[in-house]
């Protein structure tokens, strides 16, 4: 039996949250089953109830507000723990229309895919501003290059993940799970595919506080990511200005100490200068070194945590059906 969970991450969406919940088809080529979950990160509002009006499935309360990020992961490991073979994710403030769903889900079904992504074409977007279609196209050609994926529209949340790919994935970042998530699969061999489509003019996003703002939480997310993945080669770009400067000065030095019949008459600053750039070029190289061996228990305790999920949703899978009558209310 194949059952696909979409999960709606919501925060005060009560205007909202019925209309993307009914928007979601309960019938897809493929699936025996398909069950909408909802994540009430905190609402003051009527969300949950106009969830469960709506026809939610489950609702995972997470009693206070937790952000996006914590949502997103709070749904993951609440999907698996329903025995999801296939999960959805999408926005409370139906930015992404659900008739796009069977065929997010497509490739994953063919076993193409583990994680596939819905590409906005930000370009088409008509009521981005360039100034964000700019950000937008720069900040995931960065993605691309640090994950190793040719996903053309990074930021977007509208994707589906295999059950290997929920297991795998975990969130890290406190701000949002997008590029944090993308990095993780792309450096861990997941099979990452896009699909365009169009959207709903939305309200702003209440995920950041302009565009300043956005640019630099994910620049740090991405830079944490990836450090993360690639210590050594990170902390190897970290140390190349200071090596440059100090094969510049002893460069000139060596020329200046030629020309002088073998003498180095004064220069003592250029000098002290290479010999400091040239040590803290090296000792950060050695920090690299330190950081690719923490990433090597790092890699374990990831493995150790995927067992752990695995082994929780297996038992799921074993256990008996639960009453569908209550939703989950469990804080995560």
């Amino acid at each position: 039996m194949m059952k696909l969970i979409v999960q709606i991450p919501a925060y005060n969406e009560e205007d909202s949250i019925a209309q993307v919940i009914r928007d979601v088809p309960r019938s897809v080529r493929g699936f025996d089953a398909i069950e909408v979950l909802v994540i009430d990160d905190g609402s003051s509002d009527r969300t949950v109830a106009e969830a469960q009006a709506a026809g939610a499935d489950y609702i995972v309360s997470l009693g206070h507000n937790r952000g996006l990020a914590f949502a997103f992961q709070a749904g993951l490991d609440a999907c698996l723990r329903q025995g999801a073979d296939i999960i959805v994710n999408t926005d409370g403030d139906h930015q992404y229309p659900g008739e796009y769903i069977a065929a997010l889900t497509k490739p994953i079904l063919d076993q193409q895919a583990d994680l596939v992504i819905g590409d906005r074409q930000v370009d088409q977007v008509r009521h981005f501003s360039p100034q964000k279609r700019l950000l937008e196209r720069f900040g995931s050609w960065i993605v691309r290059m640090a994950s190793g994926t040719s996903v053309p529209d990074a930021p977007s949340g509208f994707r589906a993940y295999s059950r290997e790919a929920a297991l795998r994935l975990f969130v890290t970042s406190d701000f949002s799970y997008t590029l944090d998530n993308l990095i993780q699969a792309g450096k861990r061999g997941l099979r990452v595919a896009h699909l365009p489509i169009t959207t709903n003019r939305t309200r702003p996003s209440k995920l950041h506080r302009g565009s300043w703002h956005f640019v630099k939480r994910q620049g740090a997310t991405i830079v944490r990511a990836y450090a993360t993945y690639e210590p050594l080669r990170t902390f190897f770009y970290l140390s190349l200005p200071f090596l440059l400067v100090a094969a510049i000065l002893f460069a000139r030095l060596l020329i200046i100490f030629i020309n002088n019949d073998f003498a180095l008459p004064g220069n003592v600053q250029s000098l002290i200068v290479a010999v400091m750039a040239l040590i803290v070029g090296f000792l950060v190289i050695i920090f690299g070194l330190l950081a690719d061996r923490i990433g090597e228990s790092r890699r374990l305790m990831e493995e150790i945590l995927y067992r752990l999920r695995r082994d929780e949703a297996a038992r799921r899978d074993e256990a008996p059906p639960p009453d569908r009558a209550s939703n989950d209310r469990s804080d995560s």
